[in-house]
């Protein structure tokens, strides 16, 4: 399967690139850093450039709302759109981070592939009130 191969070859790259931070407690302060970017670089969305703007209150959930209906009733709390400025930040700073959570698969010797596969099908197979 191509995606299969995608994510292996990315894997596999992932690997030879990672020379400096090769022990477990730099891979896991560095994913752990990155994460912080990325959150960093969406509040800046909206603190610094104010594409996106937060309006954020208590979820409103009304009872007995049909489980399908619930998504559509349920905020993001996010008022307008990243602009391509923000977006390419946030998106490096993603792509570092899975660079970073890729680094930790494999000194775990964990299959990134298997792991989106075994996700995907937790969330297709149980319905909304068991997962998450």
């Amino acid at each position: 399967m191509m995606k299969d191969l995608i994510f292996d070859e990315f894997q596999n790259a992932v690997d030879s690139c990672l020379l400096r931070h090769k022990s477990i407690l730099d891979i896991m302060t560095k994913l752990q850093e990155s994460q912080a970017r990325v959150n960093r670089a969406v509040v800046k969305s909206v603190t610094s450039c104010g594409c996106l703007k937060i309006n954020a209150e208590k979820q409103c959930i009304q009872e007995n709302i049909d489980l399908d209906d619930m998504s559509g009733c349920l905020d993001t709390h996010l008022i307008g759109n990243i602009c391509d400025s923000c977006r390419e930040v946030v998106e490096r700073e993603m792509g570092n981070h899975l660079f970073y959570l890729t680094s930790l698969c494999n000194t775990l010797d964990i299959n990134l592939f298997d792991i989106l596969l075994k996700e995907y099908n937790k969330i297709s197979t149980f319905d909304k009130f068991t997962f998450r």
